[in-house]
């Protein structure tokens, strides 16, 4: 098995709102904001390579957005995209053979369609790979309240349930060799999360249970979560476990951490550790 970070680009969300009750002052240390409170955030991608599969976890937002979108999000691709990410590492998205999606917010599944212009249609992005989604955020995604109901797209859902390359799943599986998935619902219903066993450490790709390194500490939960004192009962197992296993997180969202342990420190909070990148693991 390797594993390979890709990027797909970068973002901005209000900082308030990613940090929930955490004042500004605080986070503002981590993940700081420009002019209209907004702060960077990254879409990265994880890609496991083995020696018979291609399995890319989460796929940024794609590039079906038009210009008012891409204000409001101040999106970035003009360095890096999932395509050239890819193509660094020898890769197409048609070699990729299986698709796991963290859940269906916008910016962790936009990737996985595009638009065809000459069948004015949206298609599936990835011709050779099959989709795994939990089935219960499946029909959450599909029948979304209000408050959530920006977040989830018609055009990155209806074409996957009509390619015949959706595979829902139930509760926390072991999927493929080394790669074991686990069941997440304060964000949002049924957000998978993939452990991952590699080289003697156990990764955990952190999706949005934990989006940057600035959201190590308990209490930092967001605002965009849908249980807010769920997130708290599923993050402190594990944080505990990651501290006592020496687990390696893996950020999808931090601009610039890839990845790092968490500690404890004298207050005994938990705190984030060693910060590398993933390639040098």
């Amino acid at each position: 098995m390797k594993l390979h970070c890709i990027e797909t680009g970068l973002f901005r969300l209000d900082g308030g709102a990613m940090f929930g009750v955490v004042p500004k002052t605080i986070w503002q240390k981590t993940n700081p904001a420009n002019e209209n409170n907004l702060i960077l955030l990254n879409m990265r991608a994880l890609l496991i390579e083995y020696h018979n599969r291609l399995v890319l976890v989460d796929n940024g937002l794609g590039h079906k957005y038009n210009d008012k979108f891409k204000q409001i999000y101040a999106i970035e691709h003009d360095t890096h995209t999932l395509d050239k990410s890819l193509q660094k590492l020898g890769f197409s998205r048609s070699d990729i053979t299986d698709v796991i999606l963290t859940h269906l917010h916008f910016d962790h599944c936009g990737g996985s369609t595009e638009w065809n212009s000459s069948k004015n249609r949206y298609e599936v992005a990835f011709t050779n790979a099959k989709f795994y989604v939990q089935k219960s955020h499946w029909e959450w995604a599909n029948h979304p309240n209000a408050r959530e109901k920006s977040s989830f797209f018609v055009e990155n859902l209806q074409p996957l349930a009509e390619s015949g390359q959706l595979e829902l799943i139930e509760g926390n599986v072991n999927l493929f060799e080394n790669v074991t998935l686990l069941l997440m619902n304060g964000h949002t219903a049924a957000m998978q999360l993939p452990l991952i066993d590699y080289k003697d450490r156990k990764i955990l790709y952190t999706a949005d249970l934990i989006p940057t390194h600035g959201h190590v500490p308990l209490p930092y939960v967001m605002g965009y979560d849908m249980f807010p004192l769920t997130t708290l009962q599923e993050k402190e197992p594990i944080l505990k476990q990651a501290v006592q296993e020496n687990w390696i997180f893996l950020y999808e969202h931090d601009p610039y951490i890839e990845c790092s342990t968490v500690s404890v420190n004298e207050k005994g909070a938990f705190v984030c550790g060693e910060k590398f990148k993933l390639s040098e693991i």
